[in-house]
């Protein structure tokens, strides 16, 4: 009889040697520059944002680890990560080659593999139809309106109001004087001006729960193709520059903007699979350009 009880005494002591799993400390967040996968990336705010460009389902379904925001990671609920966004933020996601959409909340940065755009949990990728281990073309769109009431209402140092002093006020001698003769007119204009002023109150968006509702919009399919650029310049010569170092993926130059302010865009491509993008990906890395994107157009 000794024996059992000595093995239920180790176990109690074992399970009171667990450690309680992390509890999530939300905050809003933007962040310093950081490198991650050879790349370094450069997070800034942005509440306009819409891109299209690769989505990945993201390879660490360890739930339980604290997001960059400090979130608690469940790959069993929508959520992704960003390599620049604001965190966290609410993303409307589009599969371009299925047509399926839903909204979900960015909390972490990633994905790892340059040439990516959004980095998917298990089971958004579930409702996107992009199989394990898989990438999609994707359109996303930030929300602004819900991404805002997530700023206002999470701690951060990036929401934080500045103090502000209020200016010394001086004191102020004044005299009601009676209008003149025949001025009553004037004297109701002063009486409906001194009338308190009723302000309308304008609704603000509340934050979206944690865990958005799993819904999913079918759109027609719009697959793109597949193409690299490789940064914008203000002038012509600088962006022939930076197209020749991209000469063995067909870089060239597109010229955008207006005819007053006419802009350079570097791109290549297109590519005629996602493999060959990825490898001209790297090839513009290996040749020291950082700044490279993969796109769909």
């Amino acid at each position: 009889m000794r024996l059992p009880a000595l093995l239920i005494a180790a176990a109690l002591a074992a399970c009171a040697r667990t450690p309680p799993p992390p509890q999530p400390e939300a905050r809003y967040t933007v962040g310093k520059p950081y490198a991650m996968g050879g790349v370094w990336s450069y997070p800034r705010e942005d509440f306009a944002l819409s891109e299209t460009g690769i989505a990945s389902v993201l390879p660490d379904a360890r739930p339980g680890r604290r997001t960059a925001n400090g979130e608690i990671h469940d790959p069993a609920l929508p959520s992704g990560a960003h390599r620049t966004l604001q965190l966290p933020v609410i993303l409307t996601v589009r599969n371009l080659e299925n047509g399926r959409e839903i909204r979900l909340r960015v909390n972490d940065r990633g994905p790892a593999r340059p040439g990516r755009i959004l980095g998917l949990s298990r089971r958004a990728a579930e409702l996107l139809g992009v199989p394990a281990g898989g990438a999609a073309q994707v359109r996303i769109t930030v929300e602004e309106g819900p991404s805002r009431a997530l700023a206002r209402a999470l701690p951060g140092t990036e929401n934080a109001a500045l103090p502000i002093s209020t200016a010394p006020r001086g004191v102020v001698e004044a005299e009601s004087l009676a209008p003149p003769p025949g001025a009553r007119s004037a004297e109701r204009v002063r009486q409906a001006m001194r009338a308190p002023v009723v302000q309308a109150e304008i609704p603000e968006h509340a934050p979206p729960p944690e865990r958005l509702p799993e819904t999913v919009a079918q759109h027609p399919v719009t697959p793109g193709h597949l193409l690299i650029e490789a940064g914008t310049f203000f002038r012509r010569d600088l962006a022939q520059r930076q197209a020749a170092r991209l000469a063995a993926f067909g870089g060239r130059v597109e010229a955008t903007g207006s005819d007053r302010q006419p802009q350079f865009r570097v791109k290549a491509g297109p590519f005629a699979s996602l493999a060959a993008a990825d490898q001209a990906v790297e090839g513009a890395l290996a040749a020291g350009l950082p700044e490279v994107k993969l796109v769909v157009e």
